[in-house]
């Protein structure tokens, strides 16, 4: 493995780490004036740029790397593998990083998930079922989501295990390892806000226990905010408060503000990153852009903006998955 000359002896190796960041990419003409006047910089991490598309590479490869710590997958359990309740990206990449080490995997998906998420994971290798339930998968009845995989991993314990990214907490452990570093030393210790959403709450879980002990360690804050979708969203894999009862990762001590953005505005926002910025934003991606725009504006017209502050925005996956959504709220895109 070597990064500097990008040669590796396995897809595996090129997963991010503080040695192997994902980029931050600044936001330059869609910067509000205000903040160009406090000499505030705002950054994408662009975690598409991952080996298998989004921040969820980060929390199925510790998650595996956990399981077959504890022998709960590898030469001791042959023939096992994973199944999981997934609104598609920790799917996929559970399914890739599965197909690369040799084991089956089983992904429970609900039926509003895009289509072009469902066909991925099947490229992947995944076996797939699909159940009639909330965009986000949700606790509750056998035959959701959730409940599906629980019973197969119930059923079928020989043949799979469920990592469960709602309540594993190797999946925090990820982004106190990998992405709570990488920011650190990516913006040489200046950070003083990280925008991100809400969906297994590893991330943002994860990266504000460090981001917050370290900026303590030598005075100063890490102000980090949640950005979350209006009720009745149809942004995949991200949550409003509402919806989080499935998640045992969630800790709101560790956030500064929530705020909520319209739903459909992320799709607007993503028209602009790509053709303004040239960053080929998911939906989620684009809700975070407008969360940070409104709370930055606000900050600074406020006077309570520091200057010199850096931004970090979590920019979890590209908008190629989303081409169905996407033409839903802006069918002006299919052309003629």
């Amino acid at each position: 493995m070597n990064h500097e000359t990008r040669v590796y002896d396995s897809i595996l190796e090129m997963l991010p780490s503080e040695e192997n960041p994902s980029p931050l990419v600044r936001i330059n003409r869609l910067l509000p004036p205000e903040l160009a006047r406090a000499n505030f910089r705002l950054f994408a991490k662009l975690e598409w740029l991952n080996p298998f598309g989004s921040v969820k590479d980060r929390a199925a490869a510790s998650m595996i790397a956990d399981l077959e710590a504890r022998n709960e997958l590898g030469p001791s359990r042959p023939g096992r593998g994973i199944v999981e309740p997934t609104s598609g990206n920790t799917g996929l990449s559970l399914a890739a990083i599965c197909g690369v080490r040799g084991y089956p995997m089983r992904a429970v998906t609900p039926s509003k998930v895009p289509a072009e998420k469902r066909m991925l994971l099947k490229l992947f290798g995944a076996d797939l079922d699909v159940t009639n339930d909330a965009m986000c998968p949700l606790p509750g009845a056998e035959d959701g989501t959730i409940g599906l995989a629980r019973t197969h991993a119930r059923a079928s314990s020989d043949r799979y295990v469920m990592p469960n990214q709602y309540e594993n907490q190797a999946n925090v452990n990820a982004h106190i390892r990998t992405t709570g570093p990488e920011i650190w030393r990516q913006t040489d210790a200046k950070v003083t806000h990280v925008f991100t959403s809400l969906g297994t709450c590893g991330t943002v879980t994860g990266l504000a226990r460090v981001l917050k002990a370290r900026a303590a360690e030598v005075g100063r804050t890490v102000r980090i905010i949640a950005v979350q979708p209006s009720p009745g969203h149809d942004v995949p894999g991200i949550r409003n408060t509402s919806e989080l009862d499935v998640s045992r990762l969630y800790d709101r001590t560790l956030i500064d503000e929530i705020i909520e953005v319209p739903f459909d505005t992320a799709y607007d926002r993503v028209l602009d990153l790509c053709r303004v910025e040239g960053l080929m934003a998911g939906p989620s991606s684009g809700l975070i852009f407008q969360g940070a725009r409104t709370v930055l504006e606000r900050d600074a017209n406020a006077g309570t903006l520091p200057e010199n502050g850096v931004g970090v925005m979590i920019f979890c996956d590209s908008i190629l998955k989303y081409a169905s959504s996407m033409l839903k709220h802006h069918p002006e895109l299919a052309g003629e």
